[in-house]
């Protein structure tokens, strides 16, 4: 079932607005700095980027999932792990990227936030210690799903949930992932479709592989 989303949908908390402009102010600070997105996207960073993000929690809700580590494999300038800290501080989330230039962004932002739920790593994702592990591991915008599961999964908690956020192709993805999904005996239990708060329609998918 599609889910369209709208700035007043339940998947915000009542203080969004201000929690969202209070990150905006600082995140723009730091994109004129180290060009973490386009300066074309910066218009569009409520509905393409912080939204976006926080969808996730279409995820929480549907499984009835409230607490536990979050891994996010190549966190970027931070999306999704700061809007989820933001909106989600029962968390223990942990952002993950090999560029110092932008872990070094993302935390700056995240002192600036007083984000206490948030850890960074500034590693390649294949040479962290596999012995640590995590209940939900989320990667957006990082590469193919078969590459991301390869990395992902070995990760994750046995129970432990990969969600993976994906636009066109999802199924052209998830079929080229089969053997990695063998390999590790995962399984996509569902595809959670959503659209962006814009103008014309944006189609997103949470891809949601079990372990």
């Amino acid at each position: 079932m599609k889910v369209r989303l709208k700035k007043s949908s339940k998947i915000m908390k009542n203080n969004t607005k201000t929690d969202f402009n209070n990150f905006k102010r600082i995140f723009l600070e730091e994109n004129s700095k180290h060009n973490l997105i386009s300066k074309g996207d910066e218009k569009f960073l409520y509905e393409k980027h912080y939204y976006d993000s926080v969808s996730l929690k279409l995820f929480f809700d549907k499984y009835k999932i409230s607490g536990g580590k979050i891994l996010d494999i190549g966190c970027g300038g931070g999306f999704p792990c700061i809007p989820l800290a933001i909106e989600f501080p029962e968390y223990d989330i942990t952002g993950l990227d090999s560029i110092r230039k932008k872990i070094n962004s993302v935390n700056t932002m995240k002192e600036s936030l007083g984000l206490n739920n948030l850890s960074l790593i500034c590693e390649r994702v294949e040479k962290l210690d596999k012995k640590e592990k995590y209940d939900i591991i989320v990667s957006r915008a990082v590469g193919e799903l078969k590459k991301i599961c390869n990395y992902a999964l070995p990760l994750l908690k046995k129970g432990g949930y990969f969600v993976a956020y994906k636009s066109k192709k999802v199924q052209e993805e998830i079929d080229n992932s089969k053997d990695i999904l063998k390999k590790f005996k995962a399984e996509v239990i569902d595809i959670i479709k959503y659209n962006l708060p814009l103008e014309d329609t944006y189609e997103r998918n949470l891809v949601i592989i079990k372990l």
